[in-house]
């Protein structure tokens, strides 16, 4: 009998110890969690809205519409999408039109800001469109769509497109113009051309042969459309071994002159 309430006892006992340890346990864990979310709530989150790093952030430079000096008039678009591109890429919202940042579902924070961004930048591309061209793509509601539908009808390289360059730099020659002037010039035509078939962007043995030779084929439509004024630095040049880049002639030129 006595042996039997010994057991009893014993077990009540371990009973309570058991209970006492996980009470314990739960108290710790309850604890730390509390403390866990008292130091989460103490971390001062900026808004998307606020923080520089995020491509939602408003600088108050934003609020501007005119990025760029002329409107798009439906010639010289290359030029302008240039301009526009390094407007928006400086606010770091190229990711709006280039397809890279799709609307968030509406389930997340950014839903919001994507679709206030989205417009501001739908407001800026209306401003810098002349009128008729703005009209055309008013109601288009996705800032990437009114991108596309702009690359679609002027960006797409064209057998007239080409042939205008490059009887444009047939015909150049730099006349009463100095040097710097002729080399700007020439120059905007090469860039125009580069940005129709530019080169491919790999960096193997091929691709920089190729390079190599359209710099000497520059050089070259350079000094043939230069004045005979220019006669003796042109022949110094075509001697040298191996032939200057573009730049180094120019430079000699400017000297020159």
């Amino acid at each position: 009998m006595r042996h039997q309430r010994d057991h009893h006892i014993f077990l009540m006992h371990f009973l309570m110890i058991f209970i006492h340890f996980f009470f314990n346990l739960y108290s710790r864990s309850v604890f730390f969690d509390k403390l866990h979310k008292m130091l989460l709530d103490s971390v001062s989150v900026l808004p998307l809205t606020s923080d520089p790093s995020s491509i939602y952030y408003i600088h108050p430079s934003d609020t501007s519409s005119q990025l760029v000096s002329i409107k798009f008039k439906g010639d010289g678009y290359g030029d302008w999408r240039r301009c526009m591109l390094i407007a928006l890429s400086a606010k770091n919202k190229v990711a709006f039109v280039d397809g890279s940042l799709p609307k968030p579902s509406s389930d997340f924070v950014e839903c919001k800001p994507w679709e206030r961004f989205n417009d501001l930048i739908i407001s800026w591309l209306l401003f810098n469109l002349d009128t008729t061209i703005a009209k055309s793509v008013l109601y288009s509601n996705i800032a990437r769509e009114i991108w596309k539908d702009l690359e679609d009808r002027y960006g797409q390289t064209s057998g007239p497109q080409l042939y205008a360059l490059e009887h444009q730099l047939s015909e150049i020659a730099q006349g009463i113009q100095n040097i710097a002037e002729f080399y700007t010039s020439i120059k905007r035509i090469w860039d125009e051309i580069h940005s129709v078939y530019p080169l491919p962007s790999c960096i193997c043995n091929l691709t920089q042969k190729i390079h190599k030779m359209q710099q000497e084929q520059r050089l070259i439509q350079f000094l043939m459309k230069l004045s005979d004024d220019f006669s003796n630095v042109r022949s110094n040049v075509l001697m040298m071994q191996p032939l200057p880049s573009v730049n180094q002639a120019y430079r000699l030129l400017v000297q020159e002159q």
